[in-house]
C-alpha cells in the first residue's frame, strides 16, 4: 500500500506571516492572508448485502483508503454491516485476515446447526470470532457514525441502529431469515436488513451527507426485465416434480435463492427513488451466495472496480467541496 503521507509537504514548521518574512527580505511589504482551499466532501458509504459477495467491500475500502479518499459515515446492510463496522472499529486487516483463511472446512466448522430453532445456524460460534476483537465496542463510540439496518420481524419495519453493541448490531443485520436466528434486541426481533433496504443509501442521505457512494453487490445477478411472457407447458406427476426439485439443490438451495431475487428486486426500486451521487458494481455474479471461501476473488473485484472510479470519486468531492 502506498504510503501517502510520504508525498504531503512538511507544513509544521511554515511561518505565519509571509508577508512579514517577506519585507524583512526587502520584497513585497505584505502578501496578505493565506487563502484556505475549500474542504472536500467526505464519503458517506452505503455498503449494501449480499452474503459471500459482501467481502468485496473489503477491497472497496481498502481502494479508498489508498486513494487518500476520507469517509465521514458508513450506512451497512447484513455483511455490508459487518465490513463496514469492523472498519470503523480499525479491525478490517483481522477481518479481511479471516475472509481470506476460509476454506470450506473451515466453514463447516463455524457452523452451529440448530434443530426446533428460528433458523438453521445459531450463529454462536460466528459471534464467538467477533468477540474475540470487538467485545465492548459500542457504536456510539466510533470515531464516525455508523448505521447497521435491519428488519423487525413482527412489524415488517425497517431498523437503524445506531447506538448499542455493535456486535448485536451486526448479528441483527446480518441474520439472514431461515438460515441465521433471529436477535432479540431491546425487545424487537430483528432479521436481516436487506429485507427492506439491501443497499441504504437512505440512510446516508437522513444523516444530510453530501456526497453518497452506493455499493451495490447485486447489480449483474440477473436481467432488467421485469416480466416474462411464458407456456405452463405439461402437467408432472408427483415423482418428476420430485426429481426436478432435487436436481435443484433442495430447500436450501431454494430459500437462498428466493432471497437473491427479493434483494435484488427491492434494491432496484429503492435506488431509483433515492439514489446515490455514485454507484460501484463489482463483478460478482459467478460468487455464490454461500461460496465464503472465494473470499479472495472477492475483494480482488471490489479493489478493482473502486480504483477504476477513483477519478470520478476525486471529481465528485472538489464538486462537492465546502
Amino acid at each position: 500500500m502506498l504510503n501517502w503521507s510520504r508525498n504531503r509537504p512538511d507544513t509544521t514548521n511554515a511561518p505565519a506571516d509571509l508577508g512579514g518574512q517577506a519585507a524583512k527580505g526587502g520584497g513585497i511589504a505584505s502578501a496578505g492572508p493565506l487563502i484556505e482551499k475549500p474542504k472536500k466532501a467526505k464519503l458517506a458509504l452505503a455498503l449494501g448485502g449480499g452474503a459471500a459477495r459482501g467481502w468485496a467491500h473489503i477491497g472497496v475500502l481498502r481502494a479508498i483508503e489508498e486513494a487518500g479518499l476520507d469517509v465521514g459515515m458508513v450506512a451497512g446492510t447484513s455483511i455490508g454491516a459487518l465490513v463496514g463496522g469492523c472498519y470503523l472499529a480499525g479491525k478490517l486487516d483481522e477481518l479481511e485476515e479471516f475472509a481470506r483463511s476460509l476454506t470450506m472446512r473451515r466453514i463447516a466448522a463455524l457452523l452451529d446447526l440448530t434443530i426446533g430453532g428460528a433458523g438453521l445456524l445459531g450463529g454462536m460460534r460466528l459471534t464467538k470470532r467477533m468477540q474475540e476483537h470487538l467485545q465492548g465496542i459500542m457504536v456510539e463510540d466510533l470515531d464516525r457514525p455508523f448505521v447497521a439496518v435491519a428488519t423487525e420481524l413482527n412489524s415488517g419495519h425497517e431498523v437503524w441502529i445506531s447506538s448499542g453493541s455493535l456486535i448485536t448490531a451486526l448479528r441483527a443485520s446480518y441474520a439472514l431469515p431461515g438460515i441465521f436466528e433471529p436477535v432479540k434486541c431491546n425487545n424487537r426481533t430483528l432479521v436481516d436488513g436487506a429485507l427492506v433496504n439491501p443497499v441504504p443509501t437512505s440512510v446516508c442521505r437522513a444523516y444530510e451527507q453530501p456526497l453518497v457512494v452506493a455499493v451495490n453487490l447485486n447489480y449483474e445477478i440477473f436481467g432488467r426485465s421485469a416480466v416474462v411472457k411464458h407456456s405452463a407447458g405439461e402437467h408432472l406427476t408427483g415423482e418428476e416434480r420430485m426429481g426436478r426439485a432435487a436436481s435443484r439443490g433442495g430447500v436450501t438451495g431454494t430459500m437462498v435463492q428466493a432471497f437473491n431475487i427479493i434483494q435484488e428486486r427491492i434494491s432496484r426500486a429503492r435506488l431509483a427513488g433515492d439514489p446515490p451521487d455514485l454507484a460501484l458494481h463489482p463483478r460478482l455474479s459467478d460468487i455464490g451466495l454461500s461460496e465464503f471461501h472465494r473470499a479472495g476473488e472477492a475483494i480482488d473485484r471490489g479493489y478493482e472496480e473502486t480504483m477504476a472510479q477513483i477519478a470520478a470519486l476525486k471529481r465528485m468531492q472538489d464538486v462537492f467541496a465546502r
